[in-house]
């Protein structure tokens, strides 16, 4: 059993986000919606909280109101073997949301993630220092990250 879950607190977009988010990750679903009842603080039929995986790895959402925000300070971190599944989540999480430097997006309910190649590490730790720093370089000037550009600095 799993024993460390995300927990991503919403103001009332929790449904919509795993809604969002599993139709964009492959081996994804929603298991379960809680929805407030007649009392409560949402809305009577409004989820409370959604439970999903990402890939396999579970999420819980909850609908937690306004005074709860995201904040760069956290990211969700996604491993890309190819371009093709870079430029795949970066232009689907990035849709209404704010691309940012180096790999970072905010997607339009203010969740922070960094969609990176695998071969990163790799590049950026090369023995060879002048390569790692080219490297490092090129991936300052990016938003979206472009592997071949990455191995060819």
């Amino acid at each position: 059993m799993q024993k460390i879950t995300t927990f991503l607190t919403f103001n009332n977009q929790a449904e919509e986000a795993a809604l969002l988010y599993t139709s964009i990750f492959n081996n994804s679903t929603i298991n379960h919606i809680s929805r407030y009842g007649d009392s409560g603080p949402g809305e009577p039929g409004s989820a409370m909280s959604v439970t999903f995986q990402l890939d396999g790895q579970p999420f819980y959402a909850l609908n937690g109101g306004p005074h709860f925000s995201f904040t760069d300070g956290i990211s969700l971190f996604i491993t890309c073997e190819t371009q093709a599944e870079i430029d795949h989540f970066w232009e689907r999480l990035s849709a209404d949301g704010e691309k940012g430097q180096c790999g970072w997006l905010k997607d339009k309910f203010g969740v922070s993630w960094q969609v990176v190649p695998s071969a990163l590490g790799r590049l950026l730790g090369d023995k060879d220092p002048a390569k790692a720093k080219r490297a490092m370089a090129a991936m300052m000037k990016m938003t979206k990250l472009d592997i071949a550009a990455l191995e060819q600095a």
